[in-house]
């Protein structure tokens, strides 16, 4: 019976054993990735958010093509009588791959529910997917529904393209240019513009040169938006610029 039960005991730290190896190969596995951008605005699918300059960190965590992550944007100024504090912090959740049996084409599919501390705007959640190519411009598809306030769809339309410009062969120096075309449906420009019908938003183009110092990637880049429609534009619902250009700065490190 003693020899039994020392033998029980063995098996069972023998298991225990096994479970913490396998736990921390698994957590070996599992990437972790840190963010911190300063903008000068805020503009999200050409809606002019924040005028002022913004602080906008950022975590997730990744493991075979699943992420979770958390994104918050801070003002660092009264704009909006929120100067030091978060007015959105956004939880999301996203499983990218490739698709099965078609060569160079991925895709992306997940959810994000946004809230806004210290404002009046309402959570919302939105479920998303998308498609990309790895093809001359690296064209991409992105479908947006909001399943909560708006109740609607928005659809952005994207391109890319790199030029090398030399560095080493450790660090590769690069312009990565980019370019998308936002549209809403009329549920989503109600909600967003006042606006009632269905119509092009927004355009947007960027230029960045993103490189590595000090085991971070830092990535300067100059952004321009532009209104994409009259109808749009007539709404004033975030000003009366119609183009908006500014300029930031993004950092960020993985574990």
């Amino acid at each position: 019976m003693k020899l039994f039960h020392r033998l029980g005991k063995a098996s069972v730290v023998m298991s225990l054993l096994t479970i913490l190896s396998t736990s921390t190969y698994a957590l070996e596995e599992v990437d972790f990735e840190i963010t911190a951008d300063y903008n000068g605005k805020y503009v999200w699918r050409g809606q002019n958010l924040d005028d002022d300059p913004v602080f906008q960190p950022g975590f997730s965590l990744s493991y075979e093509g699943l992420t979770f992550g958390i994104w918050g944007s801070m003002e660092t100024t009264d704009y909006t009588d929120n100067s030091g504090e978060f007015t959105e912090v956004d939880n999301y959740i996203d499983y990218s791959g490739d698709v099965p049996g078609v060569e160079g084409l991925g895709f992306s599919v997940g959810l994000v529910y946004y809230d806004f501390p210290g404002t009046t705007l309402p959570r919302t959640t939105e479920f998303y997917w998308g498609l990309s190519l790895e093809a001359p411009l690296s064209p991409s598809i992105t479908f947006n529904h909001d399943i909560d306030e708006a109740d609607g769809l928005y659809v952005s339309v994207g391109i890319g393209h790199s030029i090398e410009l030399g560095g080493t062969e450790d660090a590769p120096l690069a312009l990565e240019l980019s370019a998308s075309y936002g549209w809403g449906d009329k549920s989503y420009n109600d909600y967003y513009w006042g606006l009632n019908d269905d119509s092009a938003n927004d355009i947007s183009v960027s230029a960045a040169l993103p490189f590595e110092l000090g085991g971070w990637s830092v990535n300067p880049s100059v952004n321009y938006i532009a209104l994409a429609s009259s109808d749009i534009k007539d709404t004033d619902a975030y000003g009366t610029d119609n183009d908006l250009f500014y300029v930031g700065i993004g950092f960020s490190k993985g574990f």
